[in-house]
C-alpha cells in the first residue's frame, strides 16, 4: 500500500477541508485537551502525516521523555501500517525515524532562543523542519512576546508549529483566558474531548473564519486517527 493511502486516516485531511486548507506554513496552532485525553497522540498523528510525505519534523517536549515520545510514534505508525497493509513497513519506519528529531527540555527551560537554536542545528544538518511540535508550554505564565517570537520563527522557516495546552476539565467549553489573550498570534485552536467510544475533535478558532461548524469529527481513542468506517 502506498504511503499516500496511510495519510487518508490523518485528521489533517478533514482539517484541510474544514479549516480552509489546514494550519498552513508560518502559522501557530494549539490543541487543548484534559489530561490523558490524547494531545500527544494527536500531535504525533500530525507529525506522521508530514513524515509520510517526506517532510522533516522536530518534536520538542517539556513533559515527556524521548523514549515515551518514540513509543507514541511507534504505536500510531504500527496501527496505520497494519490496517493499511503497508508494503516494506520496516523500511518506511526507518525512513520516518530519520526524518524526525526529538528534543526534550526540563520544564520551564525552553525559550524561543533555544527553539531557534534547535531549528538552526537541524537546518544546518540538512533537515530544516517543515513541522514543529512543541508540547508542555505553560500558557498561564508564557509571555505574549515569547509566542510572538515563535510565530516569527514559523514565518521565517515557512513551517507549521503546533502547540499543546492542558485543560483542567475534559469538556472544553470555550477558549481559556490563558490562550485567548494570545488570539492574534494563533491561527487555529482545536479542542479534544472524550466521547462515546471515541475522541471528539472540534475547532474553537479557524483563522478568521467565523463559522466553526464545519469541523466536528471522531477520532480513535488509542491513536487519535480518524475512526475507520
Amino acid at each position: 500500500m502506498y504511503r499516500k493511502f496511510l495519510n487518508a486516516r490523518s485528521p489533517l485531511r478533514l482539517l484541510e477541508k474544514g479549516l480552509h486548507g489546514g494550519l498552513g506554513p508560518g502559522n501557530l496552532g494549539v490543541v487543548i485537551a484534559g489530561h490523558g485525553v490524547g494531545k500527544t497522540s494527536f500531535l504525533v498523528g500530525v507529525a506522521l502525516d508530514e513524515l509520510l510525505r517526506s517532510g522533516h519534523v522536530l518534536h520538542v517536549s517539556l513533559d515527556e521523555t524521548v523514549s515515551h515520545i518514540r513509543a507514541y510514534y511507534d504505536t500510531v505508525f504500527e496501527d496505520l501500517a497494519s490496517t493499511a497493509h503497508l508494503e516494506e513497513e520496516a523500511r518506511v519506519h526507518r525512513e520516518i525515524d530519520r526524518l524526525r528529531s526529538i528534543r526534550v527540555y526540563p520544564n520551564h527551560m525552553l525559550s524561543p532562543s533555544k527553539l531557534r537554536e534547535a531549528v538552526k542545528v537541524e537546518s544546518e544538518a540538512g533537515a530544516k523542519p517543515s513541522v514543529l511540535i512543541v508540547e508542555g508550554l505553560d500558557f498561564e505564565t508564557i509571555q505574549p512576546d515569547d509566542i510572538s517570537d515563535v510565530k516569527s520563527l514559523a514565518e521565517e522557516i515557512a513551517a507549521e508549529i503546533w502547540l499543546s495546552s492542558a485543560h483542567e476539565d475534559e469538556k472544553v467549553l470555550g477558549i481559556p483566558a490563558s490562550i485567548s489573550r494570545l488570539d492574534d498570534l494563533l491561527s487555529v485552536i482545536l479542542a479534544l474531548e472524550p466521547g462515546n467510544g471515541s475522541v471528539a475533535l472540534r475547532a474553537l478558532k479557524d483563522h478568521d473564519n467565523p463559522d466553526l461548524s464545519a469541523l466536528h469529527v471522531s477520532l480513535d481513542p488509542r491513536t487519535l486517527l480518524l475512526v475507520r468506517a
